[in-house]
């Protein structure tokens, strides 16, 4: 039995989404008035948020939003984790600045000195040697794909169901309620079938991956430290040292996506769990928003790559890696400043702290109305889910779904200053945000559980 009433949930999501239209006005506006936007978004995954329009924005800075409305919110979404340094902090803005105003000069297919420096401080956070850059992590993941076929002669990659590694079309394949492949629901007619490119396991399951890996077809597992874009699913004890054993047994090449995981440390989920992958791609929050991504390379496989370009595969110009405005003099800019300056080896550590607050108040807001919730974190992010105990792989997390309470979440806290990620329900720190921040979202929090089960 339901610890709350499901049609009083109902009242209430139509009460709050009426609050939002009444307060939002201008937001309506701006998406009502957008005839020549497809979908009236720039994005059309910006309509995922609640209330039926998305809110327009006028400035942002550190942690705090302001809409069009004059409603200031204490971003808990930051770009889904592309704003994880933080709006606009200083020393990426001299940067950005000193790039465009007095040296001039955004994309000219040239390196600068700011490559170097950002390739040397990925090696050293992260261990790999050898670093690329795209603008996205999707295209650092579609690229790095490309190469390890290259360099085993593989046709297949595996991941685990539910993972995400942006929209590379071969990595929207699920397990089904009858543990098949499929299609992930929802995808936009891919090219190929992926699941005729891809093998898939649930998270946390060592024996179907080595079954799948059995088969001696795949180049790659293409994985998360944990499982993100479903809801936070950490990797239980000894599943990353058998990951890495299996891949080494059948010859298989390990890489990790730290596009979302960053927030584990300094060094990502790589460095604090000893992960040791062949390869890794990451995007998003090395450039405070401004376009990047990055993936890197082992000694080992970076030479592999080498010794495969002469049978006529070709990575300099019309091989399918890379893009005219991959590397351009912005980006690095923009990761120098934010690597050197803002999330430093010392940011991490504060926001760390606040984020086990924030975790730690919100699962004693939910035992103390004996709520079947949990909360995960993982360093500077964490995130409820509505089952106890917390899912363990992407199928149980994926089951854990209820739309209406996260709507009816999402919106109180939009209403009363406190902003969600819209396609979970993630919490994410940047070095800009306060205990009192985290203060408000539990007295926000705590209000609405009281009307939930009332």
């Amino acid at each position: 039995m339901e610890a709350f009433n499901r049609q009083h949930l109902n009242h209430l999501v139509s009460r709050e989404r009426e609050l939002y239209r009444r307060d939002h006005p201008r937001s309506a506006a701006v998406h009502e008035a957008s005839r020549n936007l497809f979908a009236k978004v720039p994005m059309t995954w910006m309509n995922k948020w609640a209330g039926g329009f998305p809110l327009a924005f006028a400035e942002a800075h550190g942690a705090i939003i302001v809409d069009v409305d004059g409603h200031e919110l204490v971003d808990f979404a930051l770009g889904d984790t592309g704003a994880m340094a933080g709006h606009s902090p200083e020393p990426l803005v001299r940067a950005l600045n000193e790039r465009v105003g007095r040296r001039g000069g955004v994309t000219t297919m040239l390196p600068t000195e700011d490559a170097q420096w950002v390739a040397h401080e990925l090696s050293r956070r992260f261990g790999l040697a050898q670093w690329s850059f795209s603008l996205s992590a999707t295209d650092a993941n579609r690229w790095l794909l490309r190469l390890v076929r290259l360099v085993t002669q593989r046709p297949k990659i595996l991941v685990f169901s539910y993972s995400y590694h942006g929209s590379v079309d071969e990595t929207f394949v699920v397990l089904d309620e009858r543990g098949r492949p499929a299609v992930r629901p929802g995808s936009v007619a891919p090219a190929v079938d992926p699941t005729s490119t891809t093998r898939v396991v649930e998270f946390n399951d060592l024996e179907g991956l080595e079954r799948e890996l059995r088969h001696g077809d795949v180049a790659a597992v293409l994985t998360e430290p944990a499982l993100t874009n479903i809801g936070i699913v950490l990797p239980e004890h000894g599943f990353f040292e058998g990951v890495r054993r299996l891949c080494d047994e059948t010859a298989t090449l390990l890489i990790v996506d730290e596009t979302h995981t960053f927030s584990a440390g300094p060094g990502g989920a790589t460095r604090r769990y000893d992960l040791r992958p062949d390869a890794l791609t990451i995007g998003k929050s090395l450039g405070g928003g401004v376009p990047c991504g990055a993936y890197g390379l082992s000694e080992e496989l970076a030479a592999r790559v080498l010794a495969s370009l002469g049978g006529g595969a070709d990575i300099v110009d019309v091989g399918g890696v890379g893009g005219t405005l991959a590397g351009n003099a912005l980006s690095f800019a923009a990761m120098r400043a934010v690597l050197a300056e803002v999330l430093t080896d010392d940011a991490f550590g504060p926001m760390e702290v606040l984020a086990t607050s924030f975790a730690q108040g919100v699962r004693d807001a939910i035992d103390r109305r004996g709520l079947p919730w949990s909360v995960s974190q993982l360093g500077t992010r964490c995130e409820y889910r509505f089952m106890n105990p917390a899912p363990r792989n992407g199928g149980e997390s994926a089951a854990s779904a209820d739309p209406a309470l996260e709507d009816y979440l999402h919106l109180y806290g939009v209403n009363r200053g406190v902003l969600l990620t819209p396609f979970h329900n993630m919490a994410l720190m940047c070095p800009a945000t306060t205990s009192a921040h985290v203060a408000h979202h539990q007295a926000v929090f705590e209000a609405a559980l009281d009307e939930l089960v009332a």
